[in-house]
């Protein structure tokens, strides 16, 4: 039966794939730990109670049905005789007080006061709530079973009741396995369980537990000073119940929303499942195991040049002849996406429109028709005699690229890296997920079995980025391709080099010398042609002579006829009587510009190299010397004269194709293609030399044709 109320569709496509079954659990039974329930005095934590109860009514909002198991009655009861016993001891006893209760006399005072809180909790939620009290003694009586079966059936089929057991893990793991539980979910103090204590740094969460891998593998820290069981017991009653065929997950209790997250499917917690050794035996390679036979793969990938160019011909030939395959899998992404409620932006850069597979093949003969940069000797040294020093184009090695919701740049992407030689390890965006597993299959089966599949690898989850940003030691190059936040994201967790732009804040000056006509059309193109694009144009920075002149208010009155916004910085501000921008680095929407008046080329070249984002920026001018000035100053990656910003492209540019554009300053900057793909190496072509203190060797340094 399944679950659609709990996030629908849009939820499970981002489930973890080992916790599908999910989709089809019914019956939950929820053990709350007693560090969940209590505090460290023993009070009743009452906000943590409070987010269970409304979760648990959620639930039976949505069919499930819902068994609570919750330790905390020893807690309360003993804090409840600590304070009976301090009111009624004498000062002697204060002097030398012993506080140590039996614990069943702690829990038959506290047992009355947890549950009139549950009641009252439930009853402002409107859901009634039933008690049945358990002990692991009963389940020994084999006619106990059919009693306690019947009589919780009974309850649930008033379908309003949550009904309410009170002990330990292993009574949970018992009473799941006895009504047949779809899930247990054990809510613990910490967010499952890890490979060490949550305390030590170098402990990791184990997301699915595998009992012949981290069984003898986890050390446990101490249990909590709260409850009675801890880690440990959690782990056997886990294992105890799935080896029964009840799935757990043993998860954070002071999340607000664990439980709900869980039957979603999202990788929270630790999952135990009988299935999960099976798992291990067949899941997809580590990330480790992913990159390392990229690498490999590459190097067989050291072919002719006409070997490589067939391989990218084959692809082609293999994305046309699948069209319709892929297109089918684009609508599915895109009409799961529209349902889900993604910005129309998004979708539309996911879409594979009709010519798009044949303009893609295009590219990629494209690419395939360029000069091999493989190898291409840049420089040759007679370093002495018969001693040659030569300087080559190589590969990097392996590449991570990170994209955001385009298919197509895998295509892209792909077709670059296999001409410049390079491994790859690709990760898109879940919203395209189907459209990137058919693009991957496509593409790979086209690539010679002497060569291998892996030289390209498709990451599925998002938990293995953090993995692959770990590998300084096997990929060499990281490109992230999508929003700002997830360039600086990883630029700020990983020690591979990474090509990219957080900010894509380009500029176009209008010089007092500018044809008018002209900077019209540069400007408008630059604005409105494809406003989300990153060498879209951000500030319009104009000559102060400019300013109430027929030409710029018809440029004005133009992009205000496209729907852009205008916001002026201090001195537009103040003459135009525009909103006021805040800041120059701001990030306003697609359809916003900022207008400010400079001085002069000089003031405008400041103006750009402090608020810029080193992207593309532009001047339009007939004065060739203040041209060539802001050509030379102006330190962005791509600086135009008389030229859209629009034209900032790897394919317009004449590459092909490309990987992103870079705003860095070291390695390749700008729209990056095959060159920016490739590194240097040094080769020394000698007959025997040695260097013996320099005493034998006459250096000439001589400059040799390249072969």
């Amino acid at each position: 039966m399944g679950r659609g109320g709990i996030g629908g569709a849009a939820a499970m496509e981002t489930a973890d794939s080992t916790r599908a079954f999910v989709k089809d659990v019914r019956r939950v039974i929820i053990k709350v730990g007693t560090a969940v329930v209590t505090g460290q005095t023993g009070r009743l934590a009452m906000g943590r109670l409070g987010s269970l109860c409304e979760q648990v009514k959620q639930l039976n909002f949505q069919g499930y049905e819902v068994i609570l198991v919750t330790s905390g009655a020893v807690g309360v009861g003993r804090q409840r005789l600590q304070y009976r016993k301090l009111i009624h001891s004498s000062f002697a006893d204060l002097q030398n007080p012993q506080m140590d209760f039996d614990g069943k006399a702690c829990a038959a005072v506290g047992q009355s006061g947890l549950m009139a809180i549950y009641d009252t909790l439930f009853s402002q939620l409107d859901v009634t709530s039933s008690q049945l009290l358990v002990t692991d003694r009963d389940f020994k009586d084999p006619s106990f079973g059919d009693q306690l079966r019947e009589t919780v059936f009974a309850l649930l089929d008033l379908k309003d009741p949550s009904g309410i057991f009170w002990d330990n893990d292993s009574l949970a793991a018992l009473l799941a396995a006895e009504l047949s539980a779809d899930i247990l979910i054990m809510l613990s103090d910490v967010e499952g369980l890890y490979s060490g204590p949550p305390s030590d740094p170098q402990s990791k969460i184990i997301h699915t537990y595998v009992n012949e891998k981290h069984g003898k593998l986890i050390s446990f820290g101490e249990k909590s000073c709260v409850g009675r069981g801890g880690m440990q017991a959690k782990v056997v009653a886990a294992v105890n119940a799935a080896s029964k065929g009840v799935p757990v997950v043993i998860a954070s209790g002071f999340a607000t929303d664990s439980i709900i997250k869980v039957l979603k499917g999202e990788k929270i917690g630790t999952l135990f499942h009988n299935e999960a050794n099976s798992w291990e035996c067949t899941k997809e390679a580590t990330a480790r195991e992913m990159a390392v036979a990229a690498r490999d793969c590459s190097r067989w990938l050291k072919l002719s040049s006409e070997e490589r160019k067939k391989i990218l011909l084959d692809i082609a030939d293999a994305l046309e002849a699948n069209e319709d395959a892929i297109r089918r899998e684009n609508e599915a992404d895109v009409e799961a996406a529209q349902d889900a409620g993604y910005e129309k932006s998004l979708v539309a850069r996911m879409t594979l429109k009709p010519g798009k597979i044949t303009n893609l093949a295009r590219s990629i003969r494209a690419i395939a028709d360029m000069e091999d940069p493989i190898s291409h000797t840049l420089k040759r040294t007679e370093v002495a005699k018969d001693l040659v020093f030569e300087k080559a184009y190589c590969p990097l090695g392996v590449l991570l690229i990170i994209f955001e919701s385009r298919p197509d740049a895998l295509v892209q992407i792909a077709s670059l890296a296999i001409r410049s030689g390079n491994g790859l390890l690709l990760k898109g965006g879940k919203e395209a997920m189907r459209s990137n597993a058919i693009l991957h299959k496509v593409i790979t089966g086209a690539i010679p079995d002497s060569v291998g599949k892996k030289l390209i690898g498709l990451v599925t989850t998002k938990d293995e980025i953090a993995d692959l940003l770990a590998l300084d030691d096997v990929i060499d190059l990281v490109i992230p391709r999508g929003s700002k936040n997830l360039v600086s994201q990883i630029k700020a967790t990983t020690k591979i080099p990474v090509l990219g732009h957080a900010d894509g804040i380009c500029h176009v000056y209008i010089d007092k010398s500018a044809d008018m006509d002209m900077a019209k059309r540069i400007v408008l193109d630059a604005k409105v042609d494809y406003p989300a694009a990153c060498n879209a144009m951000e500030t319009l920075l104009v000559h102060k002579d400019l300013n109430k002149t027929e030409g710029l208010d018809d440029l004005l009155v133009e992009l205000e006829k496209e729907g852009v916004v205008i916001y002026g910085g201090p001195v537009a501000h103040d003459k135009l009587k525009v909103p006021k921008v805040e800041s120059f680095r701001h990030e306003y929407s697609s359809m916003a510009c900022t207008l400010e008046f400079v001085d002069d080329v000089h003031s405008a070249i400041d103006h750009i190299n402090r608020y810029g984002s080193a992207h593309t920026d532009c001047i339009i001018t007939t004065d060739e010397k203040a041209a060539e000035a802001f050509l030379q100053q102006v330190e962005s990656a791509a600086v135009f004269h008389n030229a859209s910003t629009r034209f900032c492209d790897g394919t317009r540019f004449g590459l092909g194709a490309e990987v992103g554009i870079s705003t860095g300053r070291i390695h390749a900057r700008g729209p990056v293609g095959v060159d920016g793909l490739l590194t240097t190496r040094c080769i020394l072509r000698g007959s025997g030399q040695v260097v013996n203190g320099d005493k034998g060797v006459v250096y000439t340094h001589r400059d040799l044709p390249l072969q």
